[in-house]
């Protein structure tokens, strides 16, 4: 049995092209996407039609990352002060864009659990952890920490979220982060996902790297409008996404509850921010 999964597509819709076109190569038996497909990226509605017709045609199961959730929520309703506004304005634009086919976009699963024909082996599939859907793993969390965040009697847990690829062995289990295809933070531009086969009586995992088009990924974080459309931390996320470094966690203890507050404007607050870079 062979298994893909991916996770943290972001909107980046040429990253996406380039790791379909790696697993359909592989040819497994079942693909996962595991959250986080849309939002942060140039193209949420393309990436969502590209994948719902996966999902259609040969059944690609979707689970549902914060980032589905956040989408919706704000397609559901309206700021209530005006730094809320301003903190929303990239995902606001993301809705524009999926809102003709939001119906794809529901009822997806906050996890999914499968195993290999004839055995108990379960391999379970979510975006964070048992804890939450933002409750990410990497190798700087501890063991310990995720005592009570891990589903007991699996084989294999797969998740994303960080968008940096781990894996350890915790709790009798294999754990594994796929990272990200869309927006990676290690430092590797290149798009990850996950292979895992069964055989001999154990899950095998590959973690795999895939070279895109970052220049078309480029033009078209400009040619959509993001950048100038989708609000200031849309510099902040472009920049992430053109050093594979994850950077939001530096603005936001410093800044967000300023700007909701009023203090400062958002766009003062990315200015200072990427001057302190």
């Amino acid at each position: 049995m062979k298994v893909a999964v991916f996770s943290d597509v972001q909107g980046v819709l040429p990253a996406l092209e380039a790791v379909i076109e790696d697993i359909e190569a592989w040819r497994p038996d079942l693909v996962v996407m595991a959250g986080d497909l849309v939002n942060r990226g140039p193209d949420s509605g393309r990436c969502l039609a590209l994948f719902d017709a996966k999902r259609r045609e040969q059944g690609w199961l979707p689970v549902n990352g914060n980032h589905e959730i956040w989408v919706l929520g704000c397609g559901a309703s309206t700021p209530k002060s005006e730094g809320e506004r301003e903190l929303r304005l990239f995902t606001d634009w993301a809705w524009r864009q999926v809102e003709p086919m939001a119906e794809r976009l529901r009822g997806w699963p906050d996890h999914l659990c499968l195993h290999p024909p004839g055995a108990d082996a379960w391999m379970h599939v979510t975006h964070g952890t048992l804890a939450d859907n933002r409750d990410g793993i990497t190798a700087a969390t501890t063991d310990e920490s995720l005592v009570g965040k891990l589903p007991e009697g699996v084989a294999l847990f797969v998740a994303g979220h960080t968008h940096r690829t781990h894996q350890r062995r915790t709790q009798g289990m294999d754990v594994v982060n796929v990272g990200s295809v869309g927006s990676p933070f290690d430092g590797d531009v290149r798009s990850s996902y996950g292979r895992f086969t069964w055989h001999g009586g154990r899950w095998h995992t590959e973690l795999v790297r895939v070279p895109y088009d970052r220049a078309r990924a480029a033009q078209e974080f400009e040619t959509s409008g993001f950048l100038d459309e989708a609000g200031p931390l849309a510099r902040v996320i472009y920049l992430e996404w053109e050093r594979a470094t994850l950077l939001i966690s530096g603005w936001r203890p410093r800044y967000e509850k300023a700007v909701l507050r009023g203090e400062i404007t958002l766009a003062k607050s990315v200015d200072e921010f990427l001057r302190g870079l």
